[in-house]
């Protein structure tokens, strides 16, 4: 005898404990999110390494973006189509012999191709893993289960910078892909072991699907080309750069097409009809600037310490790790806290909080210490554990079990794209806001100045008594002024970055208190 459908959407559960399946799917996550940092501070190395330029090296963190990206929505029609137990085991089979094709590979052509395949393994990892964990357990349990998953994924792009550079400085650039194969031999061991599918994650045999190319090759090309519009576009000036007008341009078309057709196709490759529901709608908004800060703010912070303040690139990621630590240790907090308190005002705080170390952030100077930039780091850390959880928890409360695979595919493309997004407005707006600042305070270096001339003449006859020439004194005393000129430019434009990211935090919160609140059945007396 077979239950009805409606009654296993809401009561089937896995077979082993939930929490041993939480630990078995965030080693993948972990492992793949991981790879989207850790090569970073490798470049050179790896440049250096295969006779390349670090120009053409950036082709390592672009190829492995896009194929990401392009993957990430696809999960859900994969899992229909072979499973998701067997398309997850795929997936990490996938990644873990294109890490040691990587990790091998003699030449940059390629260390790319190679990338472009952990791309693509990688890229369904985050969604499925997320749809298991919502699925597995209870609705009163799932804002732990989330500060789980979100443990791997925020800490992981933390701590990778400073685990990269560490393995290539004491090992070799290699080992950074090496070390994923004993990580997805024991992931697939135990998803073979112990995942089981839900009974209404109905698979479609290959005749019964009819694919939607259409679909499918519009979101390929039109997320490829925006995530190489948004990698490429500050390095090769923006519009200014015919690639980029062209990639800006396929991006608009193909995107605003695939919607269009998504929308009317009767089997879309992505459900764009669960952006209807109000909840799901919102937090994907709201994830996506979660994305654009959490990666704007990890790539400002590091450039300001090593290249204004003179930091290596150890001590800065000294000054991010307490913040990675502060999110790992605070998230099994606000998953408790969702047991009793709905998401929308843990949000709000979390806004708040973030937007508190943001704004302390704003006022860097270049006379701050170590402890002050790294308070600031963990404050921010604070808040975006008080995001990521409830946003998690609050996406999925009002989709059907059996949307989840695909609500989730779109929950973390919002998130990606919003940490490119985030990577690309950040630099650009604190190198045009960097010029601006220094036009402003060269404006003020003129004869007429007179703490300006005070200045320059202290310098000048400081040099001057050492070099033992007056005019080489002073050109020296203009070369050193205009120096701090552009450190100065340099640490207001940063400073800007980070208040432009404080105000759009508080700009969500009135979006956020427009969230419906889940009603969750009492805890059952036992039992998972």
């Amino acid at each position: 005898m077979s239950a009805p459908a409606p009654t296993l959407d809401h009561e089937w559960r896995p077979a082993v404990s939930p929490w041993i399946i939480a630990w078995t799917v965030m080693l993948a996550t972990f492992m793949e999110v991981l790879d989207t940092s850790v090569a970073n501070v490798s470049l050179p190395h790896i440049a250096g390494n295969l006779s390349a330029t670090v120009d053409e090296a950036t082709w390592i963190l672009t190829s492995y973006l896009v194929s990401n990206a392009i993957v990430l929505p696809l999960g859900a029609w994969f899992s229909m189509l072979f499973g998701r137990k067997n398309f997850y085991m795929i997936c990490v089979g996938v990644f873990t012999l294109s890490s040691a094709l990587c990790g091998l590979a003699p030449n940059l052509e390629s260390l790319i191709v190679f990338r472009i395949l952990q791309g693509i393994g990688g890229g369904a990892l985050q969604p499925i893993s997320q749809a298991i964990l919502v699925e597995s357990f209870p609705p009163r349990k799932r804002g732990l289960a989330m500060a789980f998953y979100g443990m791997g994924v925020v800490f992981a792009p933390v701590i990778g910078p400073t685990l990269g550079g560490w393995i290539t400085d004491n090992l070799s650039w290699r080992w950074i892909f090496l070390i994923n194969l004993p990580v997805g031999a024991l992931s697939i061991s135990l998803t073979s072991l112990l995942i089981k599918d839900p009974p209404y994650l109905v698979r479609k045999r290959l005749r019964d699907v009819k694919i939607d190319y259409m679909g499918l090759g519009l979101l390929s090309v039109g997320l490829g080309s925006l995530e190489m519009m948004l990698d490429k576009g500050q390095r090769d000036d923006w519009f200014s750069s015919n690639f980029i007008c062209w990639a800006a341009v396929v991006a608009a078309v193909c995107l605003v097409s695939v919607v269009y057709w998504e929308l009317r196709t009767p089997e879309p490759v992505i459900d764009l009809h669960l952006l209807k529901e109000r909840n799901f709608s919102m937090c994907t908004f709201g994830i996506l600037m979660l994305g654009a800060v959490l990666y704007g703010s990890t790539v400002l912070l590091p450039i300001m310490l090593q290249t204004l303040m003179g930091y290596t690139a150890m001590q800065s990621g000294l000054v991010l790790s307490p913040g990675g630590l502060a999110v790992a240790l605070t998230m099994p907090v606000v998953g408790m806290l969702l047991t009793r308190y709905g998401p929308r005002w843990l949000i709000v705080f979390g806004l708040l909080l973030g937007s508190f170390g943001l704004f302390r952030m704003s006022h860097f100077s270049l006379d701050i210490d170590f402890y002050t930039a790294m308070i600031a780091r963990t404050v921010q850390g604070w808040g975006l554990a008080f995001l990521f959880v409830p946003l998690n928890t609050a996406a999925f409360a009002f989709l059907p079990r059996s949307k989840t695979q695909s609500g989730t595919g779109l929950f973390n493309l919002a998130r990606n794209v919003g940490g490119s997004a985030g990577i690309a407005l950040a630099t650009t707006y604190v190198a045009r806001m960097g010029q601006a600042h220094q036009v402003a305070l060269i404006s003020h270096m003129t004869p007429y100045d007179p703490a300006y001339q005070s200045l320059l003449s202290q310098a000048a006859a400081m040099l001057t008594q050492k070099s033992g020439s007056a005019w080489v004194g002073t050109q020296q005393a203009y070369g050193l002024l205009y120096g701090m000129v552009g450190r100065q430019a340099a640490m207001l434009a940063v400073a800007d970055g980070f208040r432009l990211m404080a105000v759009a935090f508080l700009a969500l919160i009135p979006l956020m208190l427009l969230l419906k609140t889940p009603k969750h059945p009492p805890a059952p007396a036992a039992g998972h």
